[in-house]
């Protein structure tokens, strides 16, 4: 079965100060979001679906989807305030949605087959996405229950503008990820040697590949959070976390799949040049035609 790519794009990036997923980064005007879908379709996906919010709808489709519509099969999911279990209502006051865990829940009735999530902001390079293919056509995860996660280099993740917080992975000899440990405030100037960090360790970039079962299981938990947490304004439901929870409990396996590519994203605005940068770079070396799309 074809994998399918569920790109989480309802967030507005609040610190960068606009709608990254429609921001021209590379020569010929491409998204960080266009390389991304390049790279899915040339590792074998077919099919992309959209997690994003009905504000910004029309814009997304003109501006960005509709490059993809002669390329991949694209649909839409739309992550709302009021998209929540039967019996749950958003308080008031409330503004923003719940979290990464609610915008891959709200994906549930489109997604039944294998599939891999990333986010829409960043660039995580044709490795991640050729791994992620493969794990997903492939038998290793089974059962159900095993995932995996796109591992990547501390140092290839680094903002040359400011901190960044990294979740640090533990994995096993087996290669399966034992806990992820979140550090915050990691300035480039940390890692090295001698540092706190080596640069070498591995990080967690929320590139994943699932199973359709994480559904079910991420049904019960959402609901158990909005138990908790339903009435707070600001309360975030995180995929990571819900991952880990079920780790815990024994509900899921991940295998760290290590790539050595680079992770760049739009963190600040400041980070703009240097992403053109080693984009255009990535083009002249042959690694991406002068225009996707």
């Amino acid at each position: 079965m074809q994998p399918t790519l569920l790109v989480l794009a309802a967030g507005m990036g609040s610190r960068y100060g606009g709608l990254k997923q429609v921001d021209p980064v590379g020569p010929s005007g491409e998204t960080i979001l266009d390389y991304a879908v390049f790279d899915a379709i040339r590792a074998g996906f077919r099919r992309v679906v959209f997690v994003i919010r009905r504000d910004f709808e029309e814009a997304f489709r003109t501006q960005v989807a509709a490059k993809y519509a002669d390329r991949v099969a694209v649909e839409y999911v739309f992550q709302a305030l009021d998209a929540l279990p039967s019996g749950f209502t958003p308080p008031a006051g409330r503004e923003k949605p719940w979290g990464t865990g609610h915008a891959v829940w709200c994906a549930r009735e489109a997604v039944t087959g294998p599939f891999a999530v990333i986010g829409a902001d960043d660039y995580f390079g044709r490795d991640a996405f050729e791994k992620l293919a493969g794990v997903l056509s492939s038998a290793v995860l089974r059962p159900s229950s095993a995932f995996a996660m796109i591992g990547y280099r501390l140092a290839n993740t680094l903002s040359e503008n400011g901190a960044v917080s990294r979740g640090v992975c533990a994995a096993g000899g087996d290669g399966v990820l034992q806990r992820v440990v979140e550090h915050t405030g990691i300035l480039r100037e940390d890692v090295g040697a001698g540092k706190k960090f080596t640069g070498e360790e591995i990080v967690s970039m929320n590139c994943w590949a699932f199973t359709p079962a994480l559904f079910a299981a991420l049904d019960r938990q959402f609901t158990d959070f909005l138990r908790a947490h339903g009435g707070e304004l600001k309360s975030e439901f995180y995929l990571p976390e819900a991952v880990s929870q079920q780790i815990a409990t024994g509900g899921a396996t991940v295998r760290v799949l290590p790539t050595t590519a680079s992770w760049f994203g739009v963190t600040y605005r400041e980070d703009k040049p240097r992403v053109q940068a080693a984009l255009a770079a990535l083009v002249a070396a042959g690694e991406y035609p002068e225009r996707l799309f």
